[in-house]
């Protein structure tokens, strides 16, 4: 009889954390300790002893586990089983579509809450337990919130949430079923998050912005470990990346290296694009002038409201991610982001995000520009369920007790 339990959440398995590392200057910071950013105030980022990871961290091992995320303990920083905080995040599909011979959606819709944000959170929350944290804070545009709502809720954490005001309603609101005390605030994501900052300073709570703390981009390379299997320990030849704070593109390029170092697979690398939208470009205007940060983009507008970062604090990570794998930043105008997204609903039956829908539209951009081959081996992340965003309403009324021209229905 097959367990009802899931081996992953329950099993011990050792975990190879060895320390933390400042992503700039290299300085090491002792694991399992409550951290934010370095001293010299930028992110840090778990590091293992992947010679011992790769004993048991196999190909063999890993095919016979549950297919979530919790099946790559051996390189993740949760060590106890008892800590684990889980929804039931299981492998998202890669889904083909008809637009392209070989471009397929990585469609993380399908996780707890109807967005990726559930594998970062999952592992921040799972650590943040673990290290005795009761009460938790972070700014959102919406679907980070919403997870961070429903993991807190799970773990018995207090969670505060600052969005901006014009946040699709229906995140605002999922956040306040789970329990969350949320408050929308009259400015953008990174103004929110200077309150987050400031009541952290003050010891009000654990700060959980983006790259303010480092696991949130533990579970978010878990995206790049499915690829990896999906794929048949290959990779696809180029990645589209809806990005705004930039979390999981930095997280799967730190897992393609590990991965390597395990011999799990070769150098080759996919190209890591960067995909923004027209109204808020930051990463793309640095990238384009060749620069290592990208100054705070001002009057940053868009519906895509998962990319409207002004201020990426992961920027050069990002950037380097980017460049070191041959690859571009792109902006998409929003009636193009729009139009592709309402397309995809309508002629292959995948209800895109609008951050999704950018991802599209950039490689339908990229196309046309010779930027990419039609034929190349393309996934585009779906980051989110379109369920989440305004949707027009085209529908009609019909009047049952009048006549009824069957013929114009």
């Amino acid at each position: 009889m097959t367990s009802l339990w899931n081996s992953n959440l329950i099993e011990t398995r050792e975990t190879f954390v060895t320390h933390l590392e400042c992503s700039m200057t290299g300085e090491r910071v002792e694991a399992d300790t409550l951290q934010n950013l370095s001293a010299a105030g930028y992110p840090l980022l778990v590091r293992y002893d992947l010679a011992g990871a790769a004993r048991l961290f196999t190909r063999e091992a890993l095919a016979a586990r549950p297919q979530d995320i919790w099946r790559y303990r051996e390189l993740l920083p949760v060590r106890r089983s008892e800590d684990v905080v889980s929804l039931g995040e299981a492998r998202t599909p890669l889904v083909a579509l008809k637009a392209g011979p070989n471009l397929l959606v990585k469609d993380e819709a399908r996780l707890p809450t109807g967005s990726f944000k559930a594998r970062g959170i999952a592992m921040a929350v799972s650590m943040a337990k673990a290290l005795g944290v009761t009460r938790i804070a972070m700014p959102t545009n919406g679907n980070a919130g919403a997870a961070l709502a429903a993991y807190a809720a799970r773990a018995g954490i207090e969670a505060v949430i600052l969005c901006p005001a014009d946040t699709p309603d229906m995140n605002v609101r999922e956040m306040s079923a789970f329990g969350a005390r949320v408050y929308r605030v009259n400015g953008l994501i990174d103004e929110c998050g200077k309150i987050v900052a400031q009541g952290a300073a003050e010891g009000r709570w654990f700060e959980l912005s983006t790259l303010r703390e480092p696991y949130r981009v533990e579970g978010k390379k878990t995206m790049g470990l499915e690829l990896a299997e999906q794929f048949g320990w290959d990779l696809p030849d180029i990645i589209f990346y809806p990005t705004g704070g930039g979390t999981a593109l930095i997280g799967m390029w730190k897992a393609f290296a590990e991965m390597e170092a395990m011999g799990l697979i070769g150098s080759e690398r996919p190209r890591m694009v960067a995909v923004q939208a027209a109204g808020c470009a930051p990463i793309v205007k640095a990238f384009e002038d060749g620069a290592e940060h990208a100054p705070r983009w001002e009057g940053a507008a868009t519906r895509a409201a998962g990319i409207r970062v002004p201020k990426a604090i992961g920027d050069f990570l990002i950037l380097r991610a980017v460049r070191e794998s041959g690859g571009f930043a792109v902006a998409v105008e929003e009636e193009a982001l729009l139009e592709a997204t309402e397309r995809c609903a309508r002629e292959e039956g995948m209800l895109l995000c609008p951050e999704g829908g950018a991802t599209l539209a950039a490689w339908e951009q990229a196309v046309a520009k010779g930027l990419v081959g039609r034929d190349e081996r393309a996934v585009l992340f779906n980051c989110a369920t379109g369920l989440k965003y305004p949707m027009p309403d085209r529908s009609r009324a019909l009047d049952k007790d009048g006549p009824i021209d069957l013929t114009g229905l």
